[in-house]
């Protein structure tokens, strides 16, 4: 499985895709996204984004509830939804016409547009890219328990990311069922879907149905 940037994320879809400038793998930006927010913000036009707080630059076609607890730094764009409680801790860009829902949990993390983070939720340390989807309680664990660097295993190799927190990224259209857990370093190929309470490891291909560990198959 390729794991270059090109075959997972179309850029055209984020207004984050200068962080990926000459950048090979998704993850290598993961530790440049909170650097990058802060300068991208500053750039932004206050006519179609407000500074609601320092480093906080929300579109002012998104809608925002005031139970929500934003932190920077943060940009949510234009006609994106965040709903009753959820919470952002910073480093964040949710794209537009993306939905954070109810009590869900973002932190260090990019939403491509059309993404949907909807119900009870965690993403850390994380790419979704553009029209992907969380199911209820699907979750990105950032973290190995040994506290140990995150690697990426793909087809009996292993990538090295030199990380301590990296979650997972997910490829253009791709939907995760509810309470799926996403070990550190999954890497999900374009198009494929996970099943419901699977726990995922590694790299999965584009265009695949991944039930549980070495239950996969090829869409068809």
């Amino acid at each position: 499985m390729d794991l270059k940037i090109k075959n997972l994320l179309d850029l055209k879809e984020t207004i984050s895709a200068g962080l990926f400038d000459g950048l090979e793998y998704p993850w290598q930006a993961i530790p440049k996204i909170s650097d990058y927010i802060t300068e991208l913000g500053m750039a932004l036009s206050l006519d179609d984004y407000d500074k609601v707080s320092e480093y906080v630059w929300i579109s002012k076609t998104a809608k925002v509830t005031p139970t929500a607890f934003i932190e920077g730094p943060t940009i949510i764009d234009h006609d994106a939804e965040i709903r009753h409680c959820a919470f952002i801790r910073g480093g964040v860009i949710v794209g537009k016409s993306s939905i954070v829902g109810n009590s869900s949990e973002l932190k260090n993390a990019i939403l491509f547009n059309e993404v949907q983070v909807p119900h009870f939720n965690y993403v850390g340390d994380s790419i979704l890219g553009y029209k992907s989807h969380m199911g209820a309680g699907s979750i990105t664990s950032n973290m190995k328990s040994d506290k140990s660097n995150v690697s990426v295993k793909s087809q009996g190799l292993t990538i090295e990311t030199g990380l301590r927190k990296f979650g997972t990224i997910l490829g253009d259209y791709v939907e995760v069922g509810s309470n799926a857990v996403l070990n550190p370093g999954s890497v999900v190929g374009r198009n494929s879907n996970i099943y419901p309470l699977s726990m995922v490891r590694g790299a999965i291909p584009q265009n695949s149905i991944y039930k549980k560990y070495g239950d996969l198959v090829e869409k068809v």
